[in-house]
Order: C-alpha cells, then structure tokens, then sequence
C-alpha cells in the first residue's frame, strides 16, 4: 500500500496501531483524512488522491446513538471507488478534538480533529472581548493540543500593549503574537508552527481576520477575504464551511466559520488548565468543600477583595464550570434516550438543579427550558424558591 500521500497529510503510526488492532476482515479498506464536510458529503484524501466520500449505510445509519461521524480533519478507513464517491466504514481514534455545544440540539458537535495546535484568534479592535478569549482558550486546553494566542489586525492599532498585558493575565504559558496580516508584521513569529505534517485549527468570530491570516501564512491568495462592518467591528462569515487546506510548504490549516458564541462541551480539563490561577486559591480554602459564599477562610473571597482576583474572572469561571457540568449531563447516554423519546416523567432533582444554575450564570428560562425539557413555569417557581432561601441565610 502506497500511503506516502497520506502520510505527508499527517498519517502516522498512531492510527496505522489502531488499523493493526481491528483485524480487519475488510482487506480493501484504505487509510484518508477528511478535508472538507458538507453535511453528508465529505471530500477525503488517499493514495488515490482527493475525492468524494460517503457514509457506509449500514454502519451509520443503524440507530446507534453511539455511531462517531467524521469531521475536518478525522483519518478514516475507505473503500476506494475507481468510477464514483469512496465509502467511509470506520472513524479512527483522534489524538486532539474540539467540540462545543450545538445550541438546536444540546447534543456535542464535533468541530475539527487531530491537530497539533491551535490557533485562538481575536483581532486588536472592537471585537476584542476578554471572557470570549477565556472560552477559547479553555477550549483549546481541552482539546489535547497546544494552543497559540494570534492577535490580529496589528497594523490597525497603535500600541496593542495593553491588549496583551490583559491577555497574558488569563493565558498562562500561552504564546501571544501579534501580527498583521497587511504589513507582515509577527507572521514570521508564527514559523515554528507551520511545519510539513503539522495541522494548525484556528478559532475566532467572523471578521477577526482568519482568512487574510491563512493568506499571508500561505505567500499566495487561498482564501477568499470579506470586510467588516466599520461601526463595531463585527464580520461577516467568509467560511462557510469547515476545511482543511493544505499549504505549499505542507503544513495543513482546518479553518472553520466563525462562532461569536460558544457553547462549552465537556471541558473540565480545560478548565484546570485556564484557571489553574482559581484552582490553586480554592486550595487554599479553609474547608474542602467550600462553595466560596459564606464560609470562614475562604482563599478565593480573600483573593476578590484584595485584588488579586478580578470578580469578572470569577463569574466567568463559575459560568463555564456550570455550563460544563450541563454538558456532561447531557452527554449521559440515558437522558440524551429520554429526551430523544420526549420523556414525560416527572424531572429529577439533577436536572432541575443545573436548569437553575444556568439561570444564574444568565441563560434566559426559554433558553433553559429548551435545552433540558423542563417547563418553564416550574424553572421559574423553583428558582424563586432558591432566592428566596439565599435571601433568608444572608439575613441570619
């Protein structure tokens, strides 16, 4: 087998393992990876060169909630098809994966796969927003891969040094560059990442400069380059859909749209890392179970109050981590059957409980109610039951 295409797309041992250990009784199957995705549709690339692919009916389609469908980025194993589309039997295991939430069906959608860093990038005018940078950045650490703040539109901004000092407080041992897309400016800090068989993701809002970004990366015009709206700096979707684009020099780029809102997925991990600043004055609590409101010796109230931690921090952190733990209830493969069913049984205090957290952290009741089912009148009625109760405790 003639896997030297394959290979300079970032085929290794790591998945020619896992080829080994499925014993196959399919002999003709084929290593890809997936370059672009639309909906059903995939385009792939083999030793046979890039073309069209499917999905095996019956391994997919079967009603196994349980089924991993590919994604930008994903090795696969493919039957090759000489007079038409390929078919996809099975998805490899992945070495790095981002995901968030899809906010229609609260369910996880996978957004790239199997790549070495990623880009998190904002541009230096009104886009600029330091919780979003937080959610990208918990994101990138859960994902299993090394994570690179880019600052964008440099050119565009006459001292960006407050920008990073305000980055670098939320981005420990994180890499921040910035660089212009215009001038060139910082591309060259940028070397060290695009290397042959590398893959860089990049994430960010439309109009942070992503395209113009892989352009200058590239030395040549890959991608087509929309403006923005001058009176606040929002963008205008130029990707439309998610692909990886090969470079001359053989780094890989897997550019998705461009997300103003993420919704987190499982990020636990992530978060550790972020916060890792919050995490060590929560050792520091008097009592291990401290929930950081009341309780006498509480490390992370001290550390509010005198400054060492911003409060915006703070909430930004408790908001993540309820959204978080939303998410790893819905991944529960017995409520994601109940809710597929529509389930009316009476809802369970778990449920209810992170329904009011994320009444808390700001979500809308409609918004709630959406996601876990729940009635908004009793989402209502029982969080005023909890205000009430933390209404009488500060009174005591």
């Amino acid at each position: 087998m003639n896997n030297i295409k394959i290979r300079n797309y970032g085929y290794s041992e790591f998945y020619e393992r896992q080829i080994e250990a499925l014993n196959l009784r399919e002999k003709d199957l084929i290593p890809g990876r997936v370059v672009e995705v639309h909906k059903e549709q995939y385009k792939i690339v083999t030793e046979f060169g890039e073309k069209s692919a499917k999905l095996k009916g019956s391994i997919f389609y079967n009603g196994d909630i349980n089924n991993i469908y590919p994604a930008v980025g994903d090795f696969v194993l493919v039957k090759n098809n000489p007079y038409g589309e390929d078919i996809i039997y099975i998805v490899l295991d992945r070495k790095s994966k981002f995901s968030r939430m899809d906010s229609f069906y609260g369910t996880e959608q996978v957004v790239a796969t199997n790549f070495d860093y990623v880009f998190v990038i904002t541009s230096l005018n009104h886009d600029f927003n330091i919780r979003r940078m937080e959610r990208y950045i918990t994101s990138a650490w859960q994902s299993g891969a090394i994570p690179v703040i880019v600052l964008t539109k440099a050119d565009l901004c006459d001292d960006y040094s407050e920008y990073v000092e305000s980055i670098e407080k939320i981005a420990l041992g994180i890499k921040i560059v910035a660089v212009s897309s215009v001038t060139r400016e910082g591309i060259e800090d940028l070397s060290e990442y695009i290397k042959p068989s590398k893959t860089i993701v990049f994430l960010g809002s439309s109009g942070v400069g992503k395209s113009s970004l892989v352009n200058a990366m590239a030395l040549e015009d890959v991608m087509k380059v929309n403006s923005i709206r001058e009176d606040d700096s929002k963008g205008r979707h130029t990707t439309t859909h998610r692909q990886l684009i090969m470079l001359k020099n053989g780094a890989m780029i897997i550019d998705t749209p461009g997300m103003r809102e993420l919704g987190v997925w499982n990020v636990e991990e992530g978060l550790d890392v972020s916060f890792s600043d919050i995490e060590e004055f929560e050792s520091r609590c008097k009592f291990r179970d401290c929930n950081h409101k009341s309780e006498p010796g509480c490390a992370v109230r001290e550390a509010i109050e005198n400054g060492e931690l911003s409060k915006e921090r703070w909430e930004s952190y408790v908001k993540l981590k309820k959204e978080a733990k939303f998410a790893m209830w819905k991944e529960s493969e017995k409520n994601r059957i109940e809710l597929k069913k529509g389930s009316k049984k009476k809802y369970k205090k778990e449920e209810l409980n992170v329904s009011l957290d994320l009444v808390e952290s700001g979500w809308s009741y409609s918004e709630v109610s959406k996601d876990t089912k729940l009635n908004k009148s009793i989402i209502a009625r029982e969080m005023r039951k909890r205000l009430n109760l933390k209404s009488k405790d500060q009174i005591k």
